[in-house]
């Protein structure tokens, strides 16, 4: 990220842009989720709102700006006020890569009548792809890690938490640092999961646009 700064402020504006776009809408639909499954912690935080100062973790935005890898801040809730904990906490941690999801659809949607520079949006849509197929990984502490359990019978579910507990991090840092041959574990993962976000999204924008524009 800081070379782009510095070979081109104005591409590091945009990625920069994009990224606190995305991140937001990510974590407000986490707590918007939260806050309408009955859960008071996420309002009472002051999550349930679209400013980015809200959303933003001063540590993961600086790994954001060093390394291009970082994190919003976390969602707080308290699964002792959900209904049906199991369903819940599943939908609470879907909330946010679907919600990425929607929001590139809708840019790809309207891509022919948004104003502006069409690879502006094509950088949003790519960051939003990028964070679902991320956080859809089944590890935790990705959200993709509390799908994986809320989709697991109940006692494998346990079985498949003390697991992540102990190593879902260290797994994910692995992923993430630690190479095989010329590419990383994460990036052989997250690559066709976008890929096919991207051309489903593309069919179906194009079927809608057909007939609309």
């Amino acid at each position: 990220m800081l070379q782009i700064f510095f070979s081109s402020p104005v591409a590091f504006l945009v990625l920069a842009s994009a990224l606190v776009i995305s991140i937001t809408i990510h974590e407000f639909a986490h707590a918007w989720f939260a806050d309408r499954l009955g859960d008071p912690t996420p309002r009472s935080q002051g999550r349930v709102t679209l400013n980015p100062l809200a959303h933003l973790d001063p540590i993961g935005t600086i790994m954001i700006l060093l390394v291009g890898f970082g994190w919003g801040k976390p969602v707080m809730f308290d699964p002792y006020n959900l209904k049906n904990v199991r369903q819940d906490v599943l939908l609470i941690a879907l909330a946010g890569p679907v919600s990425n999801i929607i929001l590139a659809f809708l840019l790809t949607l309207l891509l022919p009548i948004l104003p502006f520079s069409p690879l502006v949006w094509q950088v949003v849509i790519t960051i939003n792809l990028a964070l679902a197929a991320f956080n859809l990984l089944p590890i935790h502490p990705l959200d993709g890690g509390k799908i994986m359990s809320g989709l697991l019978p109940p006692r494998t579910a346990v079985e498949f938490d003390n697991i992540m507990n102990r190593y879902g991090l260290l797994i994910l840092l692995a992923m993430l640092f630690f190479p095989i041959g010329n590419q990383r574990p994460v990036d052989l993962l997250v690559r066709p999961v976008m890929n096919g976000l991207g051309l489903t999204i593309n069919w179906l924008a194009s079927l809608i646009q057909g007939l609309f524009f």
